[in-house]
């Protein structure tokens, strides 16, 4: 039996968990951790501190406190290395005004990182997944081809100016995109992460009992992304996520270049929003490039690629 407190939790697959203290407050709370997937530590715990608290805006809420999780192979990477990540991740939590309360470690073969983050909304104010209406206009607040550009990165086929971009847009807070929406009265939205746009997309519209047509010219890519899938640098996620989607996703007449890039697994991605046509422009207008209007919700099932 469900407490009466949980207003939302794992029916929708929504980005967190909320659960109502009083009248006034609730807390919102998430997990998120990951292998690295940039080469400079530093970064790879901006990345991932950035990544966890997306979660949580994209419920509205705002991040209070966070845990940090380890694994750390202490006989093999100098332990120089993980202050370099706890420093990166201080630093982004500083920035969004979050509390490191502590954490834990574990011995682990491969190097892991990442946080559990509490925040706090007000109950009559949460954003879920939930709330698409038929003829909203979507949002999308940051470009996508991090996964792609990321394996690229691993087997060393990028150039410093296309790390440094991927970078920058992975360690972007998702806080400026939270205040543009809720400034609006926007109600649904979601983080596009592990799943892709597809894959997070179709978690909104399932939970929204909806559908959604989604215009590929108008999606913000990543300079040198559509490149780097026909060079073959497709991560195992992003495959699956392709994969996944042929289920519910009419693809029409788009390339295969482009059906890669809508699945590709995304990490520290931006908020993927539901609004009216003008709360949509009015977020696209204070943000700037590169969110765009990507789409819109529509009756029936499944997504729609023209």
């Amino acid at each position: 039996m469900q407490h009466p407190d949980l207003l939302v939790g794992l029916g929708n697959a929504d980005d967190a968990g909320v659960f109502r203290l009083n009248a006034d407050v609730a807390l919102v709370q998430s997990v998120d951790f990951f292998t690295p997937i940039v080469d400079d530590a530093f970064d790879w715990g901006r990345i991932a501190a950035v990544n966890a608290l997306s979660d949580i805006y994209a419920m509205g809420g705002t991040p209070l406190t966070a845990m940090q999780m380890v694994g750390w192979p202490r006989d093999t990477l100098p332990f120089d290395l993980l202050t370099d990540v706890l420093r990166g991740s201080v630093s982004v939590l500083a920035d969004a005004g979050c509390t490191l309360l502590g954490g834990h470690s574990v011995d682990d073969p491969e190097p892991k990182f990442g946080l559990a983050v509490t925040g706090t909304v007000h109950p009559d104010r949460i954003v879920t997944n939930a709330g698409g209406l038929e003829g909203q206009a979507l949002v999308l607040t940051k470009p996508i081809g991090t996964g792609i550009v990321s394996t690229a990165l691993k087997r060393g086929a990028i150039d410093r100016e296309l790390e440094q971009l991927a970078t920058d847009w992975m360690t972007t807070l998702n806080a400026a995109a939270r205040d543009a929406m809720l400034r609006v009265g926007v109600t649904t939205a979601t983080d596009v992460t592990g799943f892709g746009l597809l894959g997070h997309l179709n978690e909104l519209v399932r939970a929204s009992g909806l559908g959604a047509e989604v215009d590929i010219a108008a999606v913000p890519l990543l300079p040198g992304a559509p490149r780097l899938v026909v060079e073959g640098f497709v991560p195992g996620g992003t495959k699956r996520n392709l994969t996944a989607a042929e289920e519910f996703t009419d693809f029409g007449a788009i390339d295969d270049v482009h059906r890669v890039l809508l699945a590709d697994a995304q990490t520290s991605g931006g908020l993927l929003i539901a609004a009216d046509e003008p709360s949509a422009v009015a977020i696209v207008d204070e943000l700037g490039e590169p969110a765009a209007v990507i789409g819109h919700l529509r009756a029936g099932a499944g997504i729609t690629i023209s």
